[in-house]
């Protein structure tokens, strides 16, 4: 198994907007609380904020996590999905279909897509994505982006039991490598999306490792559930026995899960 050593070496900005290709104006940070933060101060189309160590991330729930400087991709990019509102829910579906798109073509690590847009190896979490919408003035509305991804991670600086981290499945971990396979997919898969919902959808519903499982939803209400992930339906949401879930903590459960 590699060691995450080139993992720690520091990112260069050149370097970031080489392999980001011309679509995409980037920023690199060596510090940042979130980099959803930051972009979302002054949000414009086509820029992405990376942050070398990013201190305070954001995910879903208001969960906050930081990671060991050197060993996690960060950053957030700033979109023009142009879709109509009713589709804005298959955006974090199509987001993930591109980060797991990037890391293939950067590791050969195939990655496991969970409702809606975590991506898990061995139903481990290795990357997680928090979408935000943000509304310029006298502008269209855009989205923000944000993307983790734990590149370099030993065993011990994993930030919980559940997480792993691609050095971890002895993928190659250069950080650069994986930004910009990540960023081209981004532009593609979101090209893609803009002109029709239809083929985006049917390639993530094929992705999908949680349709089939039994799975535990935790809502934002502070309730939860437990049942048969069913489908995803063409508004993106997840059916779980028979209940249209369009926002929450899914959680897959093991068969061995509570078991004497």
């Amino acid at each position: 198994m590699p060691t995450p050593q080139t993992a720690w070496s520091p990112l260069e900005p050149q370097a970031l907007s080489t392999v980001a290709g011309p679509a995409w104006s980037v920023t690199l940070l060596e510090n940042a609380t979130s980099t959803n933060a930051v972009a979302a101060e002054n949000p414009v189309a086509g820029t992405i904020v990376v942050a070398d160590h990013q201190t305070a991330g954001r995910g879903r729930l208001d969960r906050s996590w930081e990671t060991p400087p050197g060993t996690a991709l960060t950053f957030s990019a700033v979109v023009d999905p142009r879709l109509d509102d009713a589709d804005w829910p298959l955006l974090p579906l199509a987001v993930a279909l591109a980060v797991a798109e990037g890391v293939r073509r950067a590791t050969g690590v195939d990655v496991a897509l969970k409702w809606p847009n975590d991506l898990l190896l061995d139903d481990l979490k290795v990357a997680g994505i928090l979408l935000e919408r943000v509304q310029p003035a006298g502008g269209r509305p855009l989205a923000v982006v944000g993307i983790g991804i734990n590149v370099g991670m030993a065993a011990h600086e994993l930030p919980v039991p559940t997480a792993t981290s691609l050095a971890l499945a002895g993928a190659d971990v250069d950080r650069t490598a994986v930004f910009g396979a990540v960023a081209q997919a981004l532009g593609a898969e979101l090209a893609e999306l803009s002109a029709g919902p239809a083929a985006v959808l049917d390639r993530y519903r094929a992705a999908c490792s949680t349709v089939g499982r039994t799975v535990r939803v935790d809502l934002p209400d502070g309730t939860s559930f437990t049942g048969a992930a069913e489908a995803v339906d063409d508004r993106g949401r997840l059916v779980v026995d028979g209940r249209v879930v369009g926002a929450g903590d899914v959680v897959h459960v093991r068969v061995t899960d509570g078991a004497p």
